[in-house]
């Protein structure tokens, strides 16, 4: 028999409350007043493409029968810039809300993250930047994602493009929401390519939160697990048929469940090496996880075989061997997962040259935050060669 684990200390937070439903984000105002009963007005944050989609007007209509006043802020942007955050803040203070909504991907959520520590406070944006720097409280935030792939919805995090490559990041409790909704129907009118890129970016959540060097923990590693097993067996099924709710529903749930992952034990190598693909080239943030993944994997296989393979029997149902052999059933399950949704899977496909590896390996090594968690430590030249690998 086996010896029992021993539990290790540890820390756990997230949302204290998720909604799962299709058709959920119809009932807005219900679930609004549900929990903030004195409310009275409320700031839908989101960007101009989803607004066009109509798909706002159900919420925004349930909020005004719920009673409340409704503004919306439609500026944001993919990798929102400091200037963005700013004026939708002014924006919230003009209107004097008192509920602010994130409606949207993670640049959306992202944002009214900070509206709503932002709006009632003296503190200025750039003294927030790091780790629990946020002081006092925030108004009350609702989050819905139209992407299965942030997790952002779940996650104590706001990134902010603070110069023409570079981003920075807020991380503190108080960007907790107090309510995630999580509604397939806002998903179904996603691009396939933009379902595939968003769900990998949801499963290298889950992979480097179950491998992180700090805070591993159980509740992280069971999470991680389920998200894994729900991304992976309906990726290719919601690019396929983006109109199959039930799909789009497990796509969300899985990102969700990776995003509280990740926000207790953090991201590592593939985020920091995806940073600076997505600051210099444009590149949507997902895509860029999925352009380094394999190959970080493989730099990271001497140290975390062991977890690779146990999260291989997930993604590869059945796949056997050894440790060695699971570890590389990963990798391929990945690579396969990314080819057999049409997502590009080289950086020269993004217009990367050999001449631009030198200038993002510096920009990688400046991710501390996120490199200090990663199972091998990585130097300038292990990021040079993991994007030569990857070219």
């Amino acid at each position: 028999m086996s010896a029992v684990p021993t539990p290790i200390p540890f820390t756990f937070s997230t949302v204290p409350h998720i909604v799962s439903e299709a058709g959920a984000a119809k009932r807005l105002g219900e679930l609004a007043k549900q929990h903030f009963p004195e409310t009275r007005r409320a700031l839908i944050v989101t960007d101009a493409g989803f607004l066009k989609t109509g798909q706002v007007d159900a919420p925004a209509a349930s909020l005004r029968a719920a009673g409340l006043n409704v503004a919306i802020y439609s500026d944001v942007v993919a990798d929102p810039p400091e200037a963005v955050v700013l004026s939708a803040v002014a924006d919230a203070r003009k209107n004097e809300v008192d509920l602010v909504i994130g409606l949207g991907g993670g640049s959306s959520m992202d944002v009214a993250k900070l509206i709503a520590v932002l709006t009632g406070s003296d503190q200025e944006l750039k003294s927030m930047y790091g780790i629990g720097n946020v002081k006092g409280k925030r108004l009350p935030l609702i989050q819905i994602p139209t992407t299965a792939g942030t997790g952002s919805e779940v996650t104590p995090i706001s990134i902010v493009t603070t110069g023409e490559t570079t981003k920075m990041g807020v991380v503190s409790p108080q960007l907790y929401a107090d309510v995630a909704v999580l509604d397939a129907e806002l998903t179904v009118g996603l691009p396939a390519k933009v379902t595939a890129a968003t769900g990998i970016d949801a499963m290298v959540h889950a992979i480097e939160a179950y491998t992180t060097k700090h805070k591993k923990n159980p509740l992280s590693d069971m999470l991680a697990q389920q998200a894994l097993l729900l991304l992976s067996s309906n990726i290719e099924a919601a690019c396929s048929d983006g109109k199959n709710l039930a799909v789009r529903q497990a796509m969300l749930l899985g990102a969700t469940l990776a995003g509280q992952s990740f926000a207790n034990a953090p991201c590592a190598a593939v985020h920091a090496l995806a940073y600076p693909i997505g600051g210099i080239f444009h590149v949507p943030h997902g895509l860029s996880n999925s352009l380094v993944l394999p190959h970080v994997l493989r730099f990271n296989a001497p140290n975390a075989a062991t977890m690779y393979a146990e999260l291989a029997e997930i993604v590869a149902p059945g796949v056997t061997g050894s440790v060695e052999a699971r570890t590389q059933a990963l990798i391929d399950r990945m690579d396969e997962i990314a080819r057999r949704t049409g997502i590009e899977t080289q950086l020269r496909q993004i217009g990367v040259k050999e001449s631009d590896l030198d200038r993002m390996a510096d920009d990688a090594m400046l991710q501390t935050r996120l490199l200090t968690n990663n199972p091998r430590e990585v130097g300038r030249d292990d990021a040079r060669a993991i994007y030569a690998a990857a070219l």
